[in-house]
């Protein structure tokens, strides 16, 4: 049984007429019939008696009208419940400058669209210095890409997170358009002499990229290290050297293919992690739990729909949620 059945019924009843009731809901007079036909095959009882001069309700259609009327007004009263109790609070989320190209618009959207009363505060920053306000408490949630989050052992006054593995990017080494053309693939060991524009150690990217290259035995030609992403384009685009990035990082050019080109990184599991690190759920507000679960979402909407070029989801853990720092 359906409430639009039970509205059905009521406006059939208060009209008297099979035809009345369906043009008063714009609908097709078979389909009301049927409606109604399926209901009472539900309840096994006739509700309605059937005349050439219109309908009226039986015994039975009677007192089922009296209460559909009590349980549509519940209904109405659940939804205005509901909606009076709307989640609200604020929540603050850390994306660093590659993944809020392409995740945080949609994440914004996805917020304002579930939790309108949600108040979304959106950091942009290196991932180093995320970590920082995370550990300060002045973010609720960030998304991180420092393997080593999972690989070292927690320090003694180290603050307890909640660190969920969400997805892993491809790496790219991206030069300007006017520089030497570049196959679609390229393999670490041809970087050895490539001036390379990268950030500095602290942020989760370079860290990435100094573990690959010390496990093949290179070391990196590197000529400028700035931390900003938009500094790093604007030395690439101009011709100052090559850098290595996700594709993310070309998400706020509408015109990258005509800017910028780019290798994919192989032969080596260079591969930039994105770890959903949160507080402690005891300490997140219903706002930030609401808002992880849409940032988990946005991504594996973006991702699946090839939107998010180079990434693969991560498969969850049983215990990914139990990480700490």
């Amino acid at each position: 049984m359906e409430l639009k059945q039970l509205r059905y019924f009521l406006r059939i009843v208060e009209q008297g007429s099979m035809s009345r009731a369906a043009l008063d809901l714009n609908m097709v007079q078979s389909a009301l019939s049927q409606q109604i036909t399926r209901l009472e095959s539900e309840l096994c009882t006739r509700l309605l008696h059937r005349t050439p001069r219109g309908v009226t309700p039986t015994e039975a259609g009677l007192a089922f009208y009296r209460e559909a009327q009590l349980t549509l007004r519940h209904a109405e009263q659940a939804v205005r419940a509901a909606q009076q109790a709307r989640l609200s609070g604020t929540v603050t989320v850390g994306l660093a400058p590659t993944t809020s190209a392409v995740l945080g618009l949609p994440l914004m959207q996805a917020m304002r669209e579930r939790y309108p009363d949600v108040r979304l505060h959106m950091v942009e920053s290196m991932s180093g210095h995320l970590t920082g306000m995370l550990n300060a408490r002045e973010l609720d949630l960030a998304l991180l890409f420092d393997t080593r989050l999972h690989q070292v052992q927690q320090a003694a006054s180290a603050r307890h997170w909640e660190i969920q593995p969400l997805l892993e990017e491809d790496l790219f080494l991206m030069r300007s358009a006017s520089a030497p053309r570049l196959d679609a693939d390229i393999p670490l060991a041809a970087l050895a002499a490539e001036p390379l524009i990268l950030p500095t150690g602290p942020h989760g990217l370079r860290s990435t990229l100094d573990t690959a290259f010390a496990n093949a035995g290179l070391t990196p030609h590197v000529v400028l290290e700035v931390d900003s992403l938009a500094m790093v384009m604007a030395a690439v685009d101009a011709g100052l050297g090559s850098t290595l990035q996700p594709w993310a990082a070309l998400g706020r050019y509408p015109d990258a293919a005509q800017r910028f080109q780019c290798a994919r990184l192989t032969g080596v599991p260079a591969r930039r992690v994105n770890l959903l690190c949160s507080l402690p759920e005891t300490e997140l507000s219903p706002a930030a739990l609401a808002a992880r679960v849409v940032l988990r979402d946005c991504a594996r909407q973006l991702v699946n729909s090839g939107r998010w070029q180079g990434a693969q989801l991560s498969l969850p853990t049983p215990d990914s949620a139990h990480h700490a720092l």
